[in-house]
């Protein structure tokens, strides 16, 4: 029956990557056997509850063998229908090219981006440990397992994902290798012929060889690796990529391209599987993974039972950490004219959002001290203390941007990961899926400008503002102030269909008589005046205050508007729009590259950004040579309405 399973997977992504004439079958084939016996033997899922908590996690990092992923839910009884599978890839189906992140469907994250799915599972293993160690393991007990390739190995975020694995002891995260010796350009020898295995086991994990294909020896392995608490475990599968294809086994051309019908029907006829038919399924296979798939049913079951029974402390916190009610921040009290940095205000409420929000836990790659980003310095996230909040990173962004992702997704927690803003550079791939995902990561970065002075250009932000306000769905806050600040930080935890972006500064900024209900408008009118208006966000706000009032002296009257956030200020209603925009002309006021200001100022409107790198200076001197002083902006602003006028 279990051949019988293995041969309808095969068949099945065949014929939905032949009918979309597009798709990898390649990976599917040389993965059939290994799905068939996780899926048959080992996960604790359940298909009518698909988003139960403590479900095993499955994470498809090779997310091109998608058909895999989609065969395996529809056979097993999840929302997944074989008209989803006939339309695989076409508009407006769950059975896109790469999966995406649909949870009532059993699709736990979007994956395609090699090496984005290991970081994640890695993410969604910490979220296990923790929640574990917090509620015991009769509500939370469950494994992250994953299918990784060649490719996730080789991208560098694999390396540093797995070294903290390894470091805090993993044991219920276990990756199953397809070590089929191709890769796109041919074979992996060209590229890729470390030892694997050793390479792993210097990271602290338990390895393993076997042959991909033997559905007893995958049996074995997986037992093994579940039997070891202490350590991760890689279970290195030798596969054949189209395995049971005539003539496109092992050949680099099966991996994203169609087989052709010839070669689908010697493939069938190979395995003895009936020629002719297509999107079709044996009564018997639907049943034996019916039964497969018992286990996991009575498993949730039993655990709604556990979690009704639970005691009050326990279901009280299990309610906490699963409640969206909105969070609100009272935050310390900061007095006008008095200077903070705002990366130091936001330190000052962590240990309010500890208390408020039992969720929130992250860390910082290894900046806590310049990050101001800890809960309880005493302590940190490791195997002898999973309760800990506070997650030791190391130098290593890429990982720490999956982490919290897949601590995001995992359910139960509300993260964030905090480094400076240049370094956002690094977190790039796991931001643009947490955007993808609409997951409620929380990204803290710091010294966010040219104001961080003297490290110079190689430390300081240009670019980076725009290019992720170019990104869809995700937040990005540059507050203005410690005020704006505790607000950027209330937006932050109540949003929870998407990522949000926090902007702070290493120098101290004035504390201004700033609106923090204006901060949740994403923009506001700060100061009144009808000759011109003036646009800054972050830093820049109080420089702008500065310039308005100098040419207040010379009988000009300067409107000044606090815009922080742009995503939130543009889904305001047109009429609250209109009343912040005014009609006077505009002037933007940012240290940062001016793309982008264009959509706020218009074509004839005034930018003061920053198109060039940075210097090495203090931060002072930086703005008194670049202009962002008072007096500086007013001068051109004088000059732009002479010329405009």
């Amino acid at each position: 029956m279990e051949s019988l399973a293995v041969n309808t997977v095969k068949a099945l992504a065949m014929d939905a990557v032949q009918k979309a004439n597009s798709g990898h079958p390649g990976m599917p084939m040389g993965m059939a056997e290994i799905a068939v016996t996780l899926w048959g033997r080992f996960l604790k899922v359940d298909p009518d509850v698909p988003d139960w908590p403590n479900r095993d996690r499955f994470v498809l990092s090779n997310g091109h063998g998608s058909m895999l992923l989609y065969s395996m839910l529809h056979l097993c009884g999840f929302p997944i229908t074989m008209d989803h599978l006939k339309n695989f890839r076409q508009w407006g189906s769950p059975t896109a090219g790469h999966p995406e992140i649909h949870q009532k469907l059993g699709i736990e994250m979007t994956t395609g981006p090699l090496g984005q799915g290991f970081g994640t599972g890695v993410g969604m293993a910490i979220a296990e440990t923790h929640l574990r160690a917090r509620l015991g393991e009769d509500l939370v007990d469950h494994r992250t397992f994953g299918f990784v390739s060649d490719g996730d190995l080789m991208e560098g975020v694999s390396a540093e994902a797995g070294s903290l694995a390894g470091r805090f002891e993993l044991g219920k995260l276990i990756y199953l290798y397809d070590d089929n010796d191709i890769s796109i350009d041919g074979s992996t020898d060209i590229t890729f012929a470390e030892d694997v295995g050793k390479r792993f086991q210097a990271q602290g994990w338990h390895t393993q060889e076997i042959d991909g294909h033997d559905l007893d020896a995958i049996d074995e392995a997986i037992e093994a690796a579940i039997n070891l608490e202490d350590r991760p475990s890689l279970v290195i599968c030798h596969t054949h990529i189209a395995h049971g294809a005539p003539n496109a086994q092992d050949t680099a051309a099966s991996h994203g391209s169609p087989l052709g019908d010839e070669e689908i029907a010697l493939a069938k006829e190979a395995m003895g599987y009936p020629v002719d038919r297509k999107f079709e399924v044996d009564t018997e296979v639907y049943e034996f993974f019916e039964g497969a798939m018992a286990w996991g049913r009575e498993e949730r079951a039993k655990w709604d039972k556990r979690l009704e029974s639970a005691d009050e402390e326990r279901r009280a916190l299990w309610e906490e950490l699963h409640s969206s009610a909105p969070i609100s921040l009272d935050g310390p009290e900061f007095t006008i004219g008095e200077k903070m940095a705002t990366r130091s205000a936001s330190g000052k409420v962590y240990s309010e959002i500890a208390e408020k929000v039992p969720g929130f836990l992250g860390g910082s790659a290894d900046l806590v001290a310049s990050t101001k980003t800890v809960i309880d310095s005493s302590r940190r996230y490791s195997a002898a203390d999973p309760t800990s909040r506070d997650i030791p990173y190391g130098v290593r962004e890429h990982a720490m941007g999956c982490i919290t992702n897949g601590m995001a997704v995992h359910g139960g927690l509300k993260p964030y990961a905090a480094t400076f803003f240049v370094f956002s550079d690094y977190m790039r791939p796991a931001v643009r899926l947490s955007a993808l995902m609409s997951a409620p990561s929380v990204w803290v970065w710091t010294h966010d400008s040219v104001f961080l002075g003297e490290d110079g250009p190689t430390h300081q932000p240009i670019e980076h503002l725009p290019s992720l306000r170019a990104m869809p769905n995700l937040w990005l806050i540059r507050p203005a102030d410690a005020n704006e600040t505790i607000a950027a930080w209330e937006i932050a935890l109540n949003r929870h269909d998407g990522p949000v972006g926090l902007l702070l500064t290493r120098q101290d900024l004035p504390i201004l008589p700033t609106d923090r209900a204006g901060v949740a408008q994403g923009g506001y009118v700060l100061r009144e005046g009808g000759d011109v208006t003036i646009f800054a966000s972050g830093s820049e706000v109080h420089v702008a205050l500065d310039a308005a009032a100098e040419l207040e002296s010379g009988d000009i009257a300067a409107r000044v508007v606090s815009l922080p956030c742009w995503e939130l200020f543009a889904e305001q209603d047109e009429e609250y729009r209109s009343s912040v925009l005014g009609d006077a002309p505009r002037v933007a006021v940012e240290a940062a590259a001016s793309f982008g200001w264009e959509r706020i100022v218009g074509t004839e409107g005034l930018i003061l950004g920053i198109d060039h790198f940075g210097e090495s200076a203090p931060d002072t001197v930086i703005a008194e040579k670049l202009g962002y002083t008072g007096p500086a902006v007013a001068a051109r602003v004088r000059e732009h309405l002479s010329t405009s006028s």
